[in-house]
């Protein structure tokens, strides 16, 4: 394991893979990862790559449609990845070694006319659909009103769930709340396992954009302090709520996109307990030999750091903005890669 890695999963950090990919999975648990999660551009990524070049044409000649193709992909690349963690999730007793699994992003698309109801319903359906008969695969279920909806009663049918596009501390409190109703029907308790993927490097973005007069101490700082937050949240709830197994908080879009930032800004401030998703440009900086980790999660800036981000930054307004644009980005990926898709079946329904 390279050293920087080893000492951030010495300090108390689980890494995770933010990739399916066979390639990296392999490198990956070499250096320490321990689990994995997907979405559709890493899977657009692998079909650019004519990684599916021999098995297109055989799943386009069985008649299924673009949607059909994208999902039996996703599941194929999925159903790898959890065989490579299987090991891991044995040996930790169920705690670590999964792999998410993302619904439908088009569930949230405005455009397909569907009512929050008709979502929920959805969202339910195929949660319990693709969690059927797996053991490490965790179903991923973004924090929308409907997705926040859906999350009890499939928590209460025993799916493993990761909850993402959290941005904001009564978001995280949203979903685990739904999460926890849920939870409490089932008969035991033995194997629900949750976990709640807090978004970080866009919280930054925000204040920069719209909240400029932030101090240079508290300017960049909102990102930490509001993931410190929900972490430490999520800690308290459930030492009074304890179950057998860890209910998790991921550090997820942990890469920074403010220019002379240190690429580990958010890896370090983050680092000793919970989860991270690092994309792989963090991955490969986090892991340099002269990178050592320490545990930073509990610590919070000063106090009048934390007096100005409070007094300055509406959170409210902040979540409807990054909802907005995460839905958006949750969207146009999946569109992205039935488009992909449609654009290769063309092509080989040319050349038959």
């Amino acid at each position: 394991m390279a050293h920087g890695l080893a000492s951030l999963v010495a300090s108390g950090t689980k890494a995770w893979l933010d990739s399916v990919d066979p390639d990296l999975i392999r490198s990956a648990i070499a250096d320490g990862a321990t689990g994995a999660t997907s979405n559709p551009v890493i899977i657009s990524d692998l079909i650019k790559t004519g990684r599916f070049n021999d098995s297109l044409p055989s799943l386009i000649a069985a008649g299924k449609d673009d949607a059909d193709i994208a999902w039996t992909l996703v599941d194929e690349l999925v159903t790898h990845a959890q065989g490579a963690f299987l090991e891991t999730w044995k040996k930790t007793g169920g705690n670590d070694g999964w792999v998410s699994f993302e619904l439908d992003p088009l569930l949230e698309d405005p455009a397909n006319g569907l009512s929050e109801d008709e979502r929920v319903a959805r969202y339910v359906e195929l949660g319990t659909f693709w969690s059927a008969g797996q053991c490490n695969r965790m179903i991923k279920v973004p924090a929308t009103p409907a997705g926040i909806r859906a999350l009890e009663p499939l928590a209460a049918a025993g799916v493993p769930l990761n909850v993402t596009l959290i941005f904001t501390k009564p978001q995280y409190i949203r979903a685990r709340d739904s999460v926890w109703k849920g939870a409490v029907k089932r008969a035991s308790l033995d194997s629900f396992k949750s976990v709640y993927s807090v978004f970080v490097s866009r919280i930054d973005v925000y204040t920069e954009q719209h909240v400029p007069d932030l101090s240079p101490a508290a300017q960049g700082m909102l990102a930490i302090v509001n993931a410190k937050r929900v972490w430490a949240t999520n800690h308290a709830f459930w030492k009074t709520h304890p179950t057998p197994l860890q209910q998790e908080i991921i550090f997820a879009s942990t890469g920074v996109k403010q220019k002379g930032l240190d690429a580990c800004t958010y890896v370090s401030a983050l680092a000793g307990d919970g989860i991270q998703t690092n994309p792989p440009a963090t991955t490969q900086a986090a892991a340099e030999p002269s990178r050592s980790f320490s545990r930073q999660v509990d610590t919070m800036p000063p106090a009048a750091v934390l007096a100005e981000l409070d007094t300055k930054v509406d959170m409210q307004h902040l979540e409807e903005v990054l909802m907005r644009e995460g839905v958006e980005k949750f969207v146009t990926p999946q569109k992205a890669l039935l488009a992909l898709i449609a654009s290769h079946r063309a092509a080989i329904t040319a050349k038959a």
